[in-house]
């Protein structure tokens, strides 16, 4: 399945991020993100959003691939995100790791650190298992 991870977000606003996934499964979920000035406050620090969106993209493809037999899909129900420091320039770094997977939910923890390995933000998100109508 993680192999065709790429073909999922052709024309996606995951595409329009600019997200490449380094590694994928349903343990973990590794991808980057350049800081571009597409992305960025007129304070010149990638914006919140941005960040927001990355950890949400990242957490919700790690629950997308620990599904449950016969789920339909993923969507987050919930997410939190504090900010520790903010991103100029290079790339930022997004892991997702769940904390919990069962059979109606999933919960993601995000890291996001900047190209120094800084920690520029912590996301925490609930995915609700989707089933078929």
């Amino acid at each position: 399945m993680a192999d065709k991870i790429p073909l999922r977000f052709e024309g996606t606003f995951f595409e329009t991020l600019g997200i490449r996934i380094l590694e994928a499964s349903r343990e973990r979920v590794v991808a980057e993100m350049d800081v571009r000035p597409t992305l960025m406050t007129v304070g010149g620090r990638l914006h919140g959003g941005a960040i927001m969106a990355l950890a949400d993209s990242v957490g919700a493809l790690g629950a997308f691939l620990a599904l449950p037999e016969g789920a339909a899909g993923t969507t987050t129900v919930e997410s939190k995100t504090n900010f520790f420091a903010g991103a100029s320039a290079g790339v930022v770094r997004a892991e997702a790791v769940p904390l919990h997977v069962g059979g109606r939910t999933s919960v993601w923890q995000t890291r996001i650190t900047g190209a120094d390995g800084r920690l520029v933000a912590q996301t925490v998100q609930t995915q609700l298992v989707l089933t078929k109508s």
